[in-house]
């Protein structure tokens, strides 16, 4: 009985009778032949959460997600971001079978939008959103959501040989100086390469179906890697739902305790008087904090704190396949302690690489609270690209093409280029910026936004 008349009181039946049939109990789909219950977007956007219940709209359908959050398969989170708010496009950007996960939502239906209301929120560019949906019914109609098994093989089969190749330079050369930092070298370019392959496999790019994707993402980061794929899922699919967005995009949790970011939260923390760091020197201490210290310093530990945590058993058990597989590696040739040295200098390798790459598109863009944007906006305000060459692509493993990315998430990465040109002309036509630079000045943008958000911050801090 709560839960009926706490939906009843958000609700408005537009039935020609004087009595409408009774509302079905909170979480069930109208019976065929009721009324069906009608909503309005202020409805819709009171149930954000913040009052415990939490609905979203999915093509003009109000489901509430107030309990189906906690078993959502791709987190709690993620979909809780989406709240009070409109869900389509990143519904269908995130799953490959809808039609299967629509089955299961049948259950959180509880009615729709009613006829006299749009179908998007008025923060919303209409116009952009209808020609985005059109790209990409084109985009699926010309193949491009199909992966090409055999470049994904290729990937895997240069990550092992310099795996292998990596061990048969101790193997051959000894263990002086010079194999030792080749050998570091090449392990560093499997640990990256692997986290590029990775993320094709965790975006369920590669095979048609969930249920292979899964599996050889664990193999993947478990075994290659010797991290959670759950972890990633958990994490990764935040920052895609609300990238740049304050408090729901992981990726910026950062922000405030070690870094001001952005020129609307600098100037905020400003105001508010707030110093956990000396922010107007962030663009300095980020070469000590950022880049050498991210995978070594705090991944390393926290990675395996996840799983226990949470009772990802699994996760761990493909996670001491690796550790396992590479201590027996190594340690006949190294001992202990150069293992250990050898281990944490291709951690710190491995981080400098991931920081500058994965954050040369997002740190010098837009970051704020969330605006309830239209997809495409919310997108191409965090995104930006880095010029295609046969080097960026293998070095940024296709995240060189970030906005195609963050567009199509589940779009295999070979295809990024061919969809990039449609992608301008939809950006050209409705005025939204698309930005791409070469890669070092990818780089160079990251240090400069630090400096400037930094002074941003000092400046409110002093005088506002």
């Amino acid at each position: 009985m709560r839960g009926r008349r706490a939906l009843s009181r958000g609700r408005r039946a537009l039935s020609p009778g004087p009595m409408a049939p009774e509302t079905p109990a909170q979480g069930q789909t109208p019976a065929q032949g009721q009324t069906p219950r009608y909503f309005t977007w202020d409805e819709v956007a009171q149930r954000s959460g913040r009052e415990k219940e939490r609905w979203l709209v999915i093509d003009r359908k109000v489901y509430n997600i107030s309990e189906f959050a906690r078993r959502h398969p791709g987190g709690s989170r993620v979909i809780s971001h989406y709240a009070g708010q409109d869900a389509t496009d990143p519904f269908v950007a995130f799953h490959i079978n809808k039609g299967l996960v629509r089955k299961y939502m049948n259950s959180l239906l509880i009615g729709e939008l009613s006829p006299e209301q749009p179908s998007f929120e008025p923060t919303k560019n209409k116009e952009l959103t209808h020609e985005f949906r059109e790209l990409r019914a084109t985009v699926e109609r010309l193949g491009l959501m199909k992966a090409n098994p055999v470049f994904f093989l290729l990937c895997l089969l240069h990550i092992l040989l310099l795996d292998v190749a990596a061990w048969l330079t101790l193997w051959l050369f000894g263990t002086s100086f010079v194999p030792f930092l080749l050998c570091s070298v090449l392990l560093s370019i499997v640990q990256v390469q692997a986290g590029w392959l990775q993320h094709d496999f965790g975006h369920l790019s590669v095979f048609d179906t969930s249920k292979w994707n899964h599996l050889i993402h664990h193999f993947v980061i478990g075994h290659l890697k010797g991290a959670p794929a759950s972890w990633w899922n958990h994490l990764h699919f935040q920052h895609h739902a609300k990238p740049n967005c304050f408090r729901k995009d992981p990726d910026i949790n950062m922000h405030p305790f070690f870094f001001a970011l952005g020129k609307v939260l600098s100037v905020e923390l400003g105001k508010q008087k707030k110093k956990y760091m000396p922010y107007n020197h962030q663009h300095k201490y980020f070469f000590l904090i950022g880049p050498p210290a991210l995978l070594p310093v705090y991944f390393q530990w926290y990675i395996f704190y996840f799983v226990i945590k949470r009772k990802k058993w699994v996760d761990l058990a493909w996670m001491i396949t690796f550790y396992i597989r590479i201590f027996l590696t190594y340690v006949p040739l190294l001992g202990l302690k150069g293992f250990l040295g050898l281990f944490f200098m291709v951690r710190f390798l491995e981080s400098n690489w991931f920081v500058w790459v994965t954050q040369m598109s997002h740190i010098p863009m837009h970051i704020d609270h969330d605006r309830n944007k239209d997809w495409v906006s919310t997108q191409l305000q965090a995104t930006c690209n880095v010029h295609k060459s046969a080097f960026n692509d293998w070095f940024s493993g296709h995240l060189n093409f970030q906005i195609e990315h963050h567009l199509f998430p589940t779009m295999p990465r070979h295809n990024y280029y061919k969809v990039a040109p449609l992608v301008q002309s939809l950006c050209a036509k409705h005025g939204v910026k698309y930005q791409s630079k070469p890669l070092l000045s990818a780089f160079a943008d990251i240090v400069h936004s630090l400096k400037e958000s930094g002074q941003l911050w000092l400046d409110a801090y002093l005088h506002q």
